[in-house]
């Protein structure tokens, strides 16, 4: 599976960005996806995940209520809608799909070590 993550990009205080996440090498119909970022001098940190049948869908408490992400499995591909952005959510993020077996717990979507297949990364920055 190799994941290819665009539409990073500048932007003001309060803007938006839509990131997508375009797979191929095979259907992420039945695969977890998520996205993750990493800012300057600090560690990998989740963002969001959802579910191969889009039925549940998880957020770090940082993002809760300004971005959304979703799926296309016909066209394979993940999305971040991000609105009200912030200068603290500069950093390149990245995308990130797992088959989901042995995501026994909703815990497991949060954990980085967990995801199997990742994108290169694009960066986002917001400027203040």
């Amino acid at each position: 599976v190799q994941l290819q993550a665009s539409g990073g990009g500048l932007v003001q205080d309060g803007g938006s960005l839509r990131l997508s996440c375009a797979a191929s090498g095979r259907s992420l119909g039945s695969y977890v996806m998520g996205w993750f970022r990493q800012a300057p001098g600090k560690e990998r940190e989740f963002v969001t995940a959802i579910s191969w049948n889009s039925g549940a869908t998880f957020y770090a408490d940082s993002v809760k209520g300004r971005f959304t992400m979703s799926r296309d499995d016909a066209k394979n591909t993940g999305y971040l809608q991000m609105n009200s952005l912030r200068p603290e959510d500069t950093a390149v993020y990245y995308c990130a799909a797992d088959s989901g077996m042995g995501f026994w717990s909703s815990s497991y979507y949060y954990s980085p070590q967990k995801y199997s297949y990742w994108g290169q990364g694009t960066q986002v920055t917001v400027s203040s």
